[in-house]
């Protein structure tokens, strides 16, 4: 059977707050002396690494596992190894851990890696300027970085996503503080980062904005602790004075002298025991100092030792164990401490009562009837607080115990602890070594614990947890296929080009066959894909690409893996407009025009929707890309169209011309375009002549854009008539649309002399009532008249009414002998004189 879990329990504060040591893991020979090394602890039970310290010498043996300098080593919490990995770079400042258990190295040029378990890692840099100047100190944090450059400036990255980092507050330094330590930004108010540093007899606080001088007297400080909330500060004077204050220095909190210990040395570290309590350790001593100035000393078989601050105790690690100090929590207290009286207590008794089949358990419950329910919560809350299953188990009995006399209560908070503390004991095993205690594990959630598990390829173990915490898989099977992407060889058959990559399909099928096996419906191949790709196996990504049904995921990566072809099929395939135009632009801009056009050419049917989609965005954005593909897609009409199109804005003739005779040489080129090719050739004459009319007229009369008919209009109307019957022949203008042309430029002219002469000239083609009619239109019905004698004696009668002429008009009737269209005349006529007139026509008729 276990201890009894008070075997381990000291008191403080006169017996009213315990605190116990548990051990983790026992771990004799596993890790070398820690004296002889550099450590840096992740929280949260994470890893820890060493890297052997340059300043000491290293006595080699059989038990001490062999370290070049030039190498660091990460070890779990129950001394497995994790990781061993070489340093290419220049010299190691610092090394500290993530939030998410990778690690960062930093190196005195600025330049910091970011590795995972497996060995991997992400290179950044803090600028050129970080590297020119040197870098001489950093710290560390679960979110960032903050550097020491040899100027004595300060430079914070934020994040691990290689931005570019923030220069803080000059602290006016001329010399590196005695210690410094950083407050993160998720602990401080104004949700900054906040620096440290004791200069001379004071700290300076600085942050982005300024540097604050805090006044102190009692520097300078060899250590500068901040506690796990971020609220106080553990400050050690160079006397041995540790001094606990708030991080705004407005509050003293406790003051202890630790000369007053015996301890030989000097204080290697100082560490918080949650937000109560300090560690303090030397070479041989290692010391717990309570808020009230009350200690606890600790003795360990290899010493020295390594304290890792935990939120609600500290870690120690030492070469033979790993140990866990923490306050013992207060409904732990409330059930074992001897003499408890406590309903959770006496519901414990009761249980161990009724185990041992005695009748005392009945009387025990009776008597705390009234606070059973709080008793049972207290037990199940307890149970959380152990580390051994034996005790777990026994508490949790005791609360079923209980419940069994409740008439009604809620068993979510008993179903959730048993859950929890079966997940918790299989990651604390020590193989898997990780020393979660339960308000860390709901401070950082169970998906956060999956992730832990995964980066260690811990992928049967983090799929069962997740499966028995109702979780979807999903972060687990894609971690899983990546990492049997990078595990996996592919293995070749077949020789030269005919060569297949045969381990692509069998890693591709098997990936495929676990997602749906194990439910990774919501899994983006593309991500595992991605993988792929970045390890070189392309043949891989693009089998895994298949399996995406997010167009939207597949076609970057496609374009970043160069398969052009295959990205624009499954852009269009999408029906996506959006995402097609990207594929087409993207590759628009990176292949050359040639490759770019063949690509659509060589795609057929398939990418004729993108062809199309290309012809409309060109016509709208992009003429020059237009014509182009025209031209590279042997569409000879439709780039006798675009020329065209092109000619019709611009202002420039020569211009004009050019692009009218390259529409012409289009058409040409196409023999079912004859036509069209013949009315370009015109088009270039009568532009060609219309820019020697200008010159004629010196440009005081634009001709250049006109038709033939307009040209010839202007001619006329500008006394160009040579021109005129030139433009008629050469353009094999009709008669009856020339002299149409012709009469109404003479009447616009008022050139009545030369109209009459013109219609003289030969026997009009269109007759001579156009002109009467025309005449009279344009307000001339006086030279109308004259032409009325010379059109169809039919029609004279009215012509002449027409042109207000009603007695030629009743003449007419009469010489023609039509009394009835004499009658007609006189009903219409407009006055009774022009009646009389037309009476007396009609007497003399017979």
């Amino acid at each position: 059977m276990a201890e009894h879990p008070t075997a381990s329990w000291q008191t403080m504060q006169e017996g009213n707050v315990f605190y116990r040591r548990q051990q983790l893991y026992s771990i004799t020979g596993k890790l070398p002396e820690l004296s002889d090394y550099i450590v840096a602890g992740c929280r949260y039970g994470g890893p820890i690494a060493l890297m052997r310290d340059n300043t000491k010498l290293l006595v080699l043996g059989r038990s001490t596992p062999a370290f070049t300098k030039s190498q660091i080593q990460i070890y779990s919490s129950a001394g497995e190894g994790l990781l061993l990995f070489s340093w290419d770079q220049a010299k190691i400042v610092r090394f500290g851990w993530t939030l998410d258990e990778r690690l960062v190295v930093l190196n005195e040029e600025g330049v910091y890696r970011i590795y995972d378990l497996q060995g991997e890692y992400e290179q950044h840099s803090l600028g050129t300027e970080a590297a020119e100047l040197g870098i001489i100190d950093a710290r560390i944090h679960g979110t960032g970085l903050v550097a020491f450059t040899s100027t004595l400036t300060l430079l914070e990255v934020k994040n691990w996503d290689g931005g570019r980092p923030l220069t803080l507050a000059n602290p006016g330094l001329s010399e590196p503080p005695h210690s410094w330590a950083v407050i993160p930004p998720d602990l401080n108010i104004s949700r900054h980062v906040e620096v440290l540093l004791s200069v001379d007899n004071t700290i300076y606080t600085v942050d982005n904005l300024e540097n604050i001088d805090q006044r102190l007297s009692r520097g300078p400080f060899t250590h500068v602790s901040p506690s796990p909330n971020g609220k106080s500060l553990a400050l050690l004077t160079f006397t041995g004075t540790l001094w606990v204050v708030s991080t705004d220095f407005q509050r003293s909190m406790a003051e202890f002298d630790t000369n007053n210990v015996g301890a030989e040395g000097s204080v290697r570290q100082v560490e918080w025991c949650g937000n109560d309590a300090i560690l303090v350790t030397w070479d041989s001593l290692v010391v717990l100092v309570g808020p009230f100035g009350d200690t606890l000393q600790y003795v360990f078989l290899f010493r020295p030792v390594f304290a890792i601050t935990e939120m609600d105790g500290v870690r120690i690690m030492s070469s033979d164990v790993c140990d866990f100090i923490q306050k013992v929590p207060a409904c732990t207290i409330s059930i074992f401490r001897p003499g408890s009286t406590s309903p959770s207590a006496i519901l414990y008794d009761a249980w161990e009562s009724f185990t041992n089949r005695s009748p005392k358990a009945d009387e025990s419950i009776r008597s705390i009837r009234p606070d059973l329910a709080k008793a049972v919560d207290e037990c199940i809350e307890a149970a959380g607080q152990e580390w051994e299953p034996y005790w777990q188990r026994c508490l949790l009995n005791a609360a079923k115990f209980g419940r069994g006399y409740l008439d009604f209560h809620n068993p979510t908070d008993f179903i959730h602890m048993g859950q929890t503390l079966k997940v918790l004991n299989a990651v604390r095993f020590y193989e898997i070594g990780i020393p979660l205690i339960y308000s860390q594990h709901n401070y950082a959630s169970p998906s956060h614990l999956i992730a832990r598990l995964t980066s260690r390829n811990l992928h049967l173990l983090a799929l069962r947890i997740s499966s028995f915490l109702s979780l979807k898989p999903d972060a687990v099977l894609r971690h899983w296929a990546c990492a049997k992407i990078i595990k996996s060889r592919p293995s070749t058959t077949g020789t030269g080009k005919d060569a297949e990559l045969a381990g692509d399909d069998e890693v591709c099928k098997l990936i495929v066959q676990k997602f749906q096996q194990l439910g990774g419906a919501n899994v983006s191949y593309a991500d595992i894909a991605k993988r792929a790709w970045e390890v070189g196996r392309t043949g891989l990504a693009t089998k895994l690409l298949d399996h995406e049904p997010k167009a939207s995921d597949q076609v970057p990566l496609l374009l970043s893996m160069k398969e052009d072809g295959l990205a624009l099929e499954k852009a269009v395939d999408s029906g996506d407009t959006e995402l097609a135009y990207h594929v087409l632009l993207h590759l628009h801009k990176r292949l050359p025009l040639g490759s770019f056009f063949r690509l659509l050419e060589d795609g057929g049917p398939k990418l004729a929707p993108a062809s199309k989609l290309l012809e409309v965005y060109a016509r709208e954005q992009n003429r020059e890309m237009l014509r182009d593909f025209y031209y590279s897609d042997d569409r000879r009409v439709e780039s006798a169209v675009l020329c065209l199109e092109e000619a019709a804005v611009m202002t420039d003739p020569a211009s004009i011309i050019s692009s009218v005779k390259t529409a012409q040489k289009f058409f040409s080129e196409d023999k079912d375009r004859s036509f069209e090719a013949k009315m370009m050739d015109e088009n270039v004459r009568i532009l060609t002549l219309q820019q020697q009319l200008e010159k004629e007229v010196d440009g005081s009369v634009t001709f250049f854009g006109l038709s033939v008919n307009e040209t010839i209009r202007m001619c006329i109307l500008n006394g160009l008539s040579k021109r005129v019957d030139k433009i008629k022949s050469d353009f094999k203008v009709p008669d009856k649309r020339f002299w149409y042309v012709k009469l109404h430029a003479l009447t616009e002219a008022r050139d009545f002399d030369g109209l009459d002469a013109f219609s003289r000239s030969k026997r009009s083609p269109i007759g001579y009532e156009p002109f009467v009619r025309y005449l009279v239109e344009k307000g001339h019905a006086k030279e109308a008249v004259g032409y009325v004698a010379r059109c169809d004696s039919p029609k004279r009668a009215d012509l002449y009414v027409e042109c207000g002429e009603w007695r030629l008009a009743g003449k007419e009737c009469k010489d023609r002998g039509d009394k009835a269209k004499l009658e007609e005349l006189k009903k219409r006529c407009p006055n009774s004189m022009i009646a009389r007139e037309l009476d007396q026509l009609a007497s003399t008729m017979k």
